[in-house]
């Protein structure tokens, strides 16, 4: 009783000490992006260069929150709510100095299925989960090898991506209203289904937001076009209705109310970001067991999705920045960000590189640019509301299709379909087409299988064994000696395949040598194609050498009890030690004999 006693309170205080160490890590982690910033001491040229690229930040990102928000299928402010609870969030505890936080477009293709099914309280539960994991994540110091995810699955995903996002904007365009579909196809066949329906006046808005936002950056690159297009947009269309009877769009004002003193009020409130409780939003949604499991799919989505996002964007700040980044940070505050936001109503979030860059570009050199951002949307969301219930929705389509049509990069996705090889070309178009298809979920799911596989089959390839039929001093190898030279990492996939090659030995051998110089790791199934292969060779009664034992191989074969065994197992620190080694044991079984 004792002993099981002392045994619980030592298992105890064993995850006691593992938690303290996880928290610990998480400290060290925390605001690097900040860190670094007090250390080169903030001065108050630091903070006008921010100031200056926050209002440029600001001007672009507000009137695409509001479509992000509305092409998500909720109401415009959860847009904003988002960018700014998030955006400081992560610029304040995150690993990059200049990255802009909140919702971008490839969430809608995720985001919008979500609320389908399971309305706003859904969807604000899917991104607190998703934060969850990305948290995580970064704990678990993941932010390297995302970055290893094979380009063809990125360049699949964000090409079907940027198609979806710019069919669901063809209802606003057209002006038409058609039944919510959870998939791009069902979408195309209401549009089909309601051709008759299209109205004019609103395709004419979309158009002319359309050629304003291609045509201004081109003449005038500072200008934040988003801003100015809907603005002339907006009061073009005021100006258009007073005057020429007949004339109306749909506008954020007619699709969105909020209840004030008993009386509907067109647009959005003009009220800050307040705690609410996300389940209860709306229709209310029981948080279960079966919710949990219905939305994981959908988090794990978000989280892989906005990963991938985030830290993409984290790396093109750094290239052009110069100022480091730690992905693992990034990881964390942007996990902290999304578990934080959906108890102050907002939506999903991750980096957002077009605004990131922007930021970059107009001077930004610290996280408090992002945050004066943040301070500026909030500014922005109270003193603009009553004028944003003008905004005609026909124009913010219009501007995701702009949006979509920069994020598919279409040259570059047919040019790696002539150029690549053929089976990236096959993960690529199977990632784009299950996009487009069926849904995110499916996508990123396959999509990081596929990498899994393709990984793994490079490895395959990189990984071999090769019969040696002399030393590196270009001695021959003795009769009865095999000499096999292992490289690469002893992967999954991989250490199998190598493995097989050794099934040569037998007959008149009585030691195999494995030179294992050039194996810089070796993970679990490795562990077990090199025991199996010992314990074969051991029952051929055939002597092994390990030659060149890298010590991170080394320290994992002692800890699975592969050990010096007399006439069995032998060491050696090279091949030519390990060949005098086998004949000294060959000498002695023949005296012995």
């Amino acid at each position: 009783m004792l002993k099981r006693g002392l045994r619980y309170v030592d298992e105890l205080s064993g995850a006691v000490r593992s938690q303290l160490a996880l928290a610990y890590r998480a400290k060290d982690l925390i605001a690097y992006g900040l860190r670094g910033t007090l250390r080169e001491h903030y001065t108050r040229a630091d903070f006008r260069a921010d100031l200056r690229a926050s209002l440029t930040t600001g001007a672009v990102a507000f009137p695409l929150c509001l479509a992000l928000a509305i092409a998500c299928g909720v109401s415009p402010q959860h847009g904003l709510y988002s960018a700014i609870i998030a955006g400081t969030l992560t610029a304040l505890l995150g690993g990059t100095r200049t990255q802009i936080t909140g919702p971008t477009a490839a969430f809608v293709v995720i985001l919008l299925p979500i609320v389908h099914q399971h309305g706003l309280p859904g969807l604000l539960v899917a991104g607190g989960m998703a934060g969850i994991i990305l948290a995580g994540m970064g704990l678990a110091r993941f932010g390297r090898f995302l970055q290893l995810i094979p380009h063809p699955v990125t360049a699949g995903l964000t090409a079907g991506i940027a198609l979806a996002l710019a069919v669901y904007q063809l209802p606003a365009i057209l002006g038409i209203r058609v039944p919510t579909s959870e998939t791009l196809v069902g979408t195309v066949q209401s549009l089909w289904a309601a051709r008759g329906g299209v109205q004019l006046a609103d395709v004419a808005v979309a158009v002319a937001a359309i050629a304003i936002l291609m045509t201004l950056p081109r003449v005038a690159g500072r200008w934040p076009a988003p801003l100015v297009a809907i603005v002339v947009i907006a009061v073009g269309v005021v100006i258009v209705h007073r005057f020429v009877p007949g004339f109306s769009v749909a506008t954020i004002g007619s699709r969105f109310t909020w209840r004030s003193g008993g009386q509907d009020i067109a647009g959005f409130p003009p009220l800050p970001p307040l705690p609410v409780i996300p389940w209860r939003q709306g229709a209310g949604l029981a948080l279960d067991y079966h919710t949990i499991r219905e939305l994981l799919p959908s988090a794990f989505a978000i989280a892989m999705l906005g990963s991938i996002e985030s830290l993409n964007t984290a790396i093109v700040a750094e290239g052009m920045s110069g100022k480091p980044h730690d992905p693992n940070s990034e990881l964390i505050a942007l996990g902290i960000a999304n578990v934080v936001t959906p108890f102050f109503g907002g939506i999903a979030a991750t980096g957002a590189l077009a605004r990131t860059t922007r930021n970059i570009r107009a001077g930004a050199r610290s996280p408090i640019a992002a945050v004066l951002q943040c301070v500026l949307l909030l500014a922005g969301m109270l003193a603009l509301a009553p004028l944003v219930a003008y905004v005609p929705l026909a124009a913010l389509a219009g501007l995701l299709v702009v949006v979509a049509y920069n994020l598919s990069e279409g040259r570059h996705f047919l040019r790696l379909a002539r150029i690549a090889p053929r089976s990236d070309v096959t993960v690529m178009l199977t990632c784009f087409t299950l996009t487009v298809v069926f849904d995110m979920v499916i996508a990123v799911t396959v999509g990081i299988v596929l990498a899994a596989l393709l990984f793994m089959r490079r490895m395959a390839v990189l990984t071999r064994a090769t019969l040696r039929t002399e030393t590196e001093g270009h001695h021959a190898v003795p009769e009865g000696v095999r000499v096999y030279e292992l490289a690469g990492p002893l992967f999954f996939g991989a250490a199998k395949t190598a493995m097989e090659a050794l099934h040569t030995a037998g007959g008149t051998d009585h030691t195999v040598i494995l030179a294992m110089q050039h194996v810089p790791t070796i993970d679990a199934t490795g562990l077990v194609a090199v025991e199996s292969t010992l314990d074969r060779l051991y029952r051929s009664k055939i002597r092994v050498i390990l030659a060149g034992v890298t010590p991170e191989v080394a320290e994992i074969f002692e800890r699975a009890g592969i050990k010096r065994e007399p006439g069995r197992l032998a060491y050696a620190p090279d091949v030519d030690t390990a060949i005098a080694m086998a004949g000294v044991g060959a000498d002695r079984e023949l005296q012995a004999a």
